[in-house]
C-alpha cells in the first residue's frame, strides 16, 4: 500500500510542477501573480512530501522518534497554510487576510510547542503513533481556515456569472471532501493533497478562464468603441467599410436601398458660431436620421456631415417619403447654439441598378443628394460655400 502511496505522491508532486509551468507561460499572469501560484503549488508539495515522509517513518524502530516528530509538525503546519495559501490566490484582502494570516500562525506556534509537549502526537514503540490529547485544536483550526475560504470564495464569486460561481464552490467542495475523507476515515485513507492538488489545478483552469472572459469582454468593448461614431452616436466610417465590404460582390438584397444625408450651411455655422455650434448641427442630424431610419436599416457617420443609411424599402415611394419624413424632423429641431437644422438626401434603389456593389449604390444615392442640396441652394438664394 505503501508503494502505491509513493507513486500516487509522485504523480501529485509532478502536477504541481507542471502547474508552476503552466503558471510561468500564462502572459495573462502578472509577476505577483505568478509569485503567489508558486509558493501555493510549493507550499501543497513541501506539505505533501512532509505526509508521505511521516507515512515512511511511522511503525518502523529504525527511523529515530524525534524524526517522525519533526516531519509529522511539519505535515501540521504546512497542510493547512497550503490550504490558505490556495484562498490567497482568490484576491484575499482585508480582515480575511488578517484572520486567515492570524489562525495559520496561531496554529504554527501550537505544532512547535507540541513537538516537544506531545499534544499533537504521540509517539509509542516502535515509532507507531496515535493523535494527541489537544488534537481536536488542529481540527479547529481547520474548520476555521474552511470557513474563511467559503467566505472568500463568496465575496470573491459576486464579480462572476453565476456559472463561474457554481464551478468556484465546487471546487472548495472538491477540497474539503478530500481533507474530511482523510480526517473521518484516517488509515491509509491519504486524500488531503489529492484533493490540495485537484483544487489547485481546477482554480488555475478557472482564473485562466476568467482572464480569458475578461480579454474578451475587452476585445468586445474596443470592437464596439470601434464601431461606433463618438460623437453622433451612429455606426461609425470603420462599420460603414465593412457593410460596404459584406456587399462586395454586387449581390444586394430585395429592396435593398442606400440613402445619403447631408448638413447644410455647416461651414456657415462653425464660421459664424464656432465648431459647437457646428458639432450640435451633426448630432441633431444624426438624431432626424436614427427617428427615421433606425429601425429599419443601418445609419452610418461617414465622415464631417455626411451620413449614410443601409436598408431596404417596398420601393420609390417609400423611399421619397422617409426622404421628406426626414426633412420634416430637421425643419422641427431647435438648439441652443444653432437657430435651424436643414438636410439635403438622396437615395438609390438597388432595383434600378441591376448588378451593382453597395459602393457603387452609395455613389448614386450621393448624386441625387448633390442634386437636392443644389436645388436647396437655389431655393434659398445663399451663396453655396466649400465645407
Amino acid at each position: 500500500m505503501f508503494a502505491y502511496y509513493t507513486a500516487v505522491s509522485a504523480l501529485l508532486l509532478a502536477s504541481l510542477a507542471v502547474l508552476c509551468l503552466l503558471a510561468h507561460e500564462d502572459d495573462r499572469v502578472n509577476a505577483s501573480g505568478k509569485r503567489m501560484y508558486y509558493i501555493t503549488f510549493s507550499l501543497i508539495a513541501l506539505s505533501l512530501a512532509s505526509e508521505w515522509a511521516g507515512a515512511l517513518l511511522s511503525s518502523d524502530a529504525a527511523y529515530p522518534t524525534w524524526a517522525l516528530r519533526l516531519v509529522k509538525c511539519l505535515d501540521y503546519i504546512l497542510t493547512p497554510t497550503a490550504g490558505g495559501a490556495l484562498v490567497w490566490q482568490l484576491s484575499m484582502r482585508g480582515r480575511r487576510a488578517r484572520a486567515m494570516a492570524a489562525i495559520l500562525a496561531a496554529n504554527a506556534v501550537f505544532q512547535v510547542i507540541s513537538l516537544f509537549t506531545g499534544w499533537m502526537l504521540v509517539v509509542g514503540e516502535g515509532n507507531s503513533y496515535a493523535h494527541g490529547p489537544l488534537y481536536f485544536v488542529y481540527m479547529i483550526v481547520y474548520v476555521a481556515v474552511f470557513a474563511l475560504a467559503a467566505s472568500q470564495f463568496v465575496s470573491y464569486g459576486r464579480a462572476f456569472r453565476k456559472q463561474n460561481r457554481t464551478s468556484l464552490f465546487a471546487t472548495l467542495l472538491v477540497v474539503a471532501a478530500g481533507v474530511l475523507m482523510q480526517e473521518i476515515l484516517g488509515g491509509e485513507v491519504r486524500t488531503a493533497y489529492v484533493a490540495l492538488t485537484l483544487g489547485a489545478a481546477l482554480l488555475f483552469i478557472h482564473s485562466s478562464e476568467l482572464a480569458r472572459q475578461k480579454s474578451d469582454e475587452r476585445i468586445s468593448e474596443q470592437e464596439a468603441l470601434l464601431m461606433t461614431d463618438a460623437l453622433t452616436g451612429l455606426l461609425s466610417r470603420h462599420a460603414y467599410s465593412e457593410a460596404l465590404d459584406a456587399y462586395a460582390d454586387g449581390r444586394l438584397p430585395r429592396g435593398f436601398a442606400a440613402f445619403s444625408v447631408d448638413v447644410n450651411g455647416l461651414k456657415d455655422a462653425n464660421d459664424g458660431l464656432g465648431h459647437a455650434a457646428g458639432d450640435e448641427l451633426i448630432r441633431a442630424a444624426a438624431g432626424c436620421i436614427e427617428r427615421v431610419f433606425g429601425d429599419g436599416g443601418r445609419c452610418f457617420r461617414t465622415g464631417g456631415d455626411e451620413f449614410v443609411m443601409l436598408g431596404r424599402v417596398e420601393g420609390a415611394s417609400q423611399a421619397a417619403a422617409l426622404i421628406r419624413l426626414l426633412k420634416l424632423e430637421a425643419g422641427r429641431w431647435h438648439g441652443g447654439l444653432a437657430n435651424g437644422l436643414s438636410l439635403s438626401a438622396g437615395y438609390a434603389l438597388a432595383a434600378d441598378h441591376d448588378g451593382c456593389t453597395c459602393e457603387e449604390l452609395v455613389r448614386q444615392s450621393d448624386l441625387a443628394m448633390y442634386d437636392d442640396k443644389a436645388a436647396y441652394y437655389r431655393e434659398s438664394g445663399r451663396e453655396r460655400r466649400r465645407r
